[in-house]
């Protein structure tokens, strides 16, 4: 029952995030806490996406438009992520299937760096947008997380990716 509940929650979640918008955010953890880095021109987009036909959507986004509400996090986010050598991060998908009235599931490539995963990804429709999440590890992408302090401070391997897109 308690695994139901998490489940339930860790489903909701991005619900309750993203209602009617378009946003992508990488959430992340420390030794010492958490961290959140949305992608804020991604999230100011008007854009409104397609899941019919041939034309599904490829997302480049900017690592410079990633800000963690950090100056020292953000800047740390986009060296990890070697943002002047690799400027973009891009997320493309490659098939889209619809599971149940409001439920989707998707096949996304995820490129960053020079390393790009491929990802099944469920995704549920909410006011207007689709959602969904993915927990990735920076290893996935052959990214050494982060360490400050002589190690004492330490980025865990593991990220959760959250979209919505707006769609009509």
């Amino acid at each position: 029952m308690k695994t139901y509940r998490i489940s339930l929650i860790l489903l909701l979640l991005p619900l309750l995030m993203f209602s009617q918008k378009n946003s992508v955010v990488i959430n992340g953890w420390t030794n010492v806490g958490t961290f959140k880095c949305t992608n804020t021109n991604f999230q100011k987009s008007q854009t409104i996406y397609s899941f019919t036909g041939n034309r599904l959507p490829n997302i480049p986004l900017e690592v410079v438009d990633f800000d963690c509400k950090n100056r020292i996090m953000t800047s740390d986010f986009r060296k990890t992520l070697n943002h002047e050598k690799y400027p973009v991060l891009t997320i493309k998908f490659l098939n889209f299937k619809k599971v149940s009235a409001t439920r989707f599931s998707a096949v996304v490539e995820v490129k960053m760096m020079t390393v790009t995963q491929n990802y099944t990804i469920e995704f549920s429709e909410y006011r207007d947008s689709l959602v969904g999440n993915k927990r990735l590890k920076f290893s996935d992408f052959n990214i050494i997380p982060p360490k400050k302090m002589g190690g004492m401070v330490y980025v865990k391997d593991e990220i959760d990716l959250f979209f919505s897109l707006a769609i009509k």
